[in-house]
């Protein structure tokens, strides 16, 4: 991830500046959350990573990163966001859905305004 916020590690079409933002319990970093701006599909910008510590999924950790991440987007005036995500990843394509990406491929998911994901809290 240090090379991914240096610009060494380059995604397709990636631009600066990158985030990453992490959240954290006692004294363990439970989920984490980056993205940049990009030119990718007609994008402005894409997530890159999303985790979050399998104990402590389905409590919400996702969706406030998400919202973090969505924040960060809007404050560059990003809309159009995209996310790569593998065809059988059902349980994250699900999880994308549900704060409004739709399908653009077998691969990708996109937000066509990510500021809807910040009316969801």
């Amino acid at each position: 991830m240090a090379l991914y916020l240096e610009g060494k590690h380059h995604p397709q079409h990636a631009l600066m500046p990158r985030v990453i933002l992490a959240c954290g319990e006692r004294d363990s970093v439970v989920g984490y959350i980056g993205g940049h701006l990009t030119r990718r599909f007609d994008c402005e910008g894409e997530l890159q990573y999303l985790y979050v510590v399998p104990q402590r999924r389905r409590s919400g950790i996702a969706s406030a990163l998400l919202w973090l991440q969505a924040d960060w987007f809007a404050e560059r005036d990003v809309s159009r966001v995209c996310v790569d995500v593998e065809p059988d990843n059902t349980v994250a394509r699900a999880f994308y859905a549900r704060h409004g990406a739709v399908e653009l491929s077998s691969h990708w998911m996109v937000w066509t305004d990510i500021r809807g994901a910040l009316g969801e809290r």
